[in-house]
Order: C-alpha cells, then sequence, then structure tokens
C-alpha cells in the first residue's frame, strides 16, 4: 500500500472518529433530558429551545468558518474547534441553571459547525477521486452508529449509574484526545483539482459562484427537505409509537436502534456508487427509499411482527448516504476547489435552519389540528422534495472517468 493510501484510511479513521463524537456530543442532550429537566426544573419548552440553539448557531457558524478555512486553511479551523467543542460539552455538565446550559450548548454549536464543514472538505480533498464517495461515506456513517446507535445507550446508562453531569463529562474526553491526534496527523489539503490543477485562493467575489450555482441551490433545497426528514422522524416517531400505537418506549428504542444500524451501512454504500451511477440517481434512489421509513410507522400494521418492522426500517434508513451526497459530494464537485468548505458550509447552513429550526416548529404546531402522525408525513414529504432536487441537478463528470481521462492524458504527452 503507497503512502498516499495509508494516509487516505488513518485520516477517515480520524474524521470518522471525530463525526462520532461530535455527534454523540450533540445527540447526547436528547436523551439525557428525563434527566436534566427534573435536576435543573426544566420545561419542555426550554429542553426544546436547548435542541434549537445549538442547530441555530452550527448553521450560522458552519458557513461563516468554512469561508475562514477557505481562505487561511483547514488545519487552523479544523483543530481549536474540536478541542472547543470538547470542552463545552464538559461546561454542560458544570451548568446550575437553564441560562448556563443555554450558553454551552449555544458556544458548542458554534464549535461543532466548523467541523463538520473543514473535515469533509479535508477528506474529499485528500481522497483519490475513485475512492472519494467511499471515504465520505465512511466519515458521515460514523454519526448513524455512534450518534444514533451507541450515544442512547452509553448516555443513558452512564447518567443511570453515575448522573447526567458525568455523562457529558465523559463524553467530551474522546474529543479532547482526538484534537492532539489531528495535530499531529491530519495533512493541509492542496488546492488542486481532479485534473491536477493548482486553485487560487478564495476571493470575496467567488462568492456570487455559490449563490448563483444551480447545483448548490438545488442541493440548499435538498438539505432542507433531509433534515426536515431526519429530525421530524426521530423526534415525533417515540412519541407516535408510545402514544396512538400505545407501545413501549423500549419497543421505540429497539425500532430506531434497528433503523440506526441500516443507517451505518447504507451511510457508506450509497456514496461508493456514485463513480458507476453518478450521484444524481444514487440520490433519488434513496430518496424513494428513506421515504418508506416514516410511512412504514404510520401505516405498516406490524407492531406485533416487531422484528419485521425493525428489518423494514432498517433496509430504509438511507439518511447518511443522502448527508454525503448532497451536503458534501455534490455541492463540492460544483465549485472550485477554493470554495469546498463555502460551498458545505451554505447547505449546511440552509438545511439547518429550515430542518432543524423551523420545521419542527411548524409540524408541532399543527400537531393539535392533524395529530401526532402528521409531522411522519411531512417528514415523508421531505424525501420528495431531496427527489425533487436531485432530479434537477446537472451531473457532474463521474470521478472514475475524470481520472481515466487525466491517464489518458498523461500517457499521451512524449
Amino acid at each position: 500500500m503507497d503512502a498516499q493510501r495509508k494516509y487516505e484510511w488513518r485520516l477517515v479513521a480520524i474524521m470518522f472518529s471525530v463525526w462520532g463524537t461530535l455527534f454523540l456530543d450533540r445527540m447526547s442532550l436528547l436523551y439525557l433530558a428525563p434527566y436534566i429537566a427534573p435536576d435543573l426544573h426544566l420545561s419542555h419548552l426550554q429542553i426544546s429551545q436547548l435542541a434549537a440553539i445549538i442547530a441555530l448557531t452550527w448553521a450560522i457558524s458552519t458557513l461563516v468558518f468554512g469561508l475562514i478555512s477557505d481562505r487561511f486553511g483547514r488545519r487552523r479551523v479544523l483543530i481549536p474547534m474540536i478541542f472547543a467543542f470538547s470542552i463545552m460539552s464538559i461546561f454542560s455538565g458544570l451548568a446550575q441553571n437553564f441560562g448556563q446550559l443555554l450558553l454551552a450548548r449555544a458556544l458548542m454549536g458554534v464549535a461543532e459547525g466548523p467541523c463538520w464543514t473543514v473535515m469533509n472538505a479535508i477528506v474529499e480533498r485528500s481522497s483519490s477521486p475513485q475512492t472519494r464517495g467511499r471515504n465520505i461515506g465512511l466519515v458521515v456513517s460514523a454519526a448513524a452508529l455512534v450518534g444514533l446507535a451507541l450515544a442512547p445507550v452509553l448516555s443513558t446508562q452512564i447518567a443511570a449509574n453515575f448522573g447526567w453531569r458525568s455523562a457529558f463529562f465523559i463524553a467530551g474526553i474522546p474529543g479532547l484526545l482526538l484534537g492532539v491526534i489531528a495535530m499531529i496527523y491530519v495533512k493541509e489539503p492542496p488546492l488542486v483539482n481532479d485534473e491536477g490543477l493548482h486553485d487560487q485562493p478564495i476571493r470575496l467575489r467567488d462568492m456570487g459562484l455559490l449563490f448563483f450555482n444551480r447545483n448548490i441551490l438545488l442541493s440548499c433545497l435538498g438539505a432542507a427537505g433531509f433534515i426536515s426528514w431526519l429530525i421530524l422522524q426521530n423526534a415525533f416517531g417515540p412519541l407516535y409509537i408510545t402514544g396512538p400505537m400505545h407501545q413501549d418506549p423500549t419497543t421505540a428504542g429497539f425500532l430506531f436502534g434497528a433503523a440506526g444500524i441500516g443507517s451505518f451501512f447504507l451511510g457508506f454504500a450509497g456514496p461508493s456508487c456514485i463513480n458507476r451511477f453518478g450521484a444524481r440517481r444514487v440520490v433519488m434512489v434513496f430518496a424513494v427509499l428513506s421515504s418508506i421509513l416514516p410511512l412504514a410507522l404510520l401505516y405498516a400494521p406490524l407492531y406485533d411482527h416487531l422484528y419485521l418492522l425493525a428489518a423494514i426500517l432498517c433496509c430504509t434508513q438511507g439518511g447518511q448516504a443522502i448527508t454525503a451526497l448532497v451536503i458534501v459530494l455534490i455541492p463540492t464537485s460544483s465549485v472550485p476547489v477554493r470554495l469546498a468548505a463555502s460551498a458545505i458550509g451554505l447547505v449546511t447552513m440552509f438545511g439547518e435552519i429550515l430542518g432543524s429550526v423551523v420545521a419542527p416548529i411548524v409540524a408541532g404546531d399543527l400537531i393539535p389540528t392533524y395529530g401526532l402522525g402528521f409531522p411522519l408525513e411531512i417528514a415523508a414529504g421531505g424525501m420528495v422534495l431531496v427527489f425533487l432536487a436531485a432530479f434537477f441537478v446537472k451531473e457532474n463528470r463521474p470521478a472514475s472517468r475524470v481520472a481515466a481521462e487525466r491517464d489518458g492524458l498523461a500517457r499521451a504527452q512524449p
């Protein structure tokens, strides 16, 4: 194995761990809410505000620091932010009231947003064209394995045995270690495109290339649909299962745990197919597939056959694959190399604001009128938006074809 491939695998392992730890820190609050609320005397509104503030600050910082990293370098942004979100997790455990916890979660969002943007820009540019989709898919799938499958078990078990504050302390420790590892092993990627040509550093007038780029705007719409799907089904799905379906909370945990496992495997399987089929087609297929998940919870009469329903959810959770394609690979392949992090940041900001902030508020207001299952119908509609956005995406040349063309030109030269 040559040095470049060894570095790719090491980089993927580091970024997989960073993204998994980051998502663990973000999701822990939701799973620890039953322990935090009685201790700090928090209302349901205050719990929702804690979840919303991290999404809002994440959305803003991901674009702002994406621009900064495009101008001044990836490492200068990524490494300090890894330490910052880990420290904010520890500070969350030290909070004595709602105001202090709100501030800690807001600052955590400020730190985590840039990590998402910059780490994907580093992996995308440090990978060969043939392995780019697979590598991004592997990194992004860490959210499913750690944040959606491990986090609810780990955080609640620690809270039950040692208290919720200890859960935040322990969640922050891996990030501090990963910050040191990233400082040692992660290299600054060069501004070189797939044709081997060097790009220029970002300039202010380059921002017009983002806001008037067809694929970027379509990716923004797709991200809004995807994040709405993700948040609504995870927020209201368990409530629907334990409410109208009259199932135990453990049943909801079992079903969504199965979905999280499926999301992990589909998360790197989908992006690995883009060299063969193109990103546009893969997104459309996964959008149709993922729309089945909330509809299965609503309409499949399988609650007496939980293993069958769990298998359906496991095979239809294509969210992490859509994340890799819609928020990372399509935007970065549609702009010059110097704008990669800014493109990811803009798409993420748009999706987070509409999907994590606006969609839950609108769905929550409509529940008294249309019932607790209505947010799941909106979630399925989010995947319709993803499908339509992908349908109009202008497909770029598959990475394998770009590499083949480049190699052919190299062999043709005397």
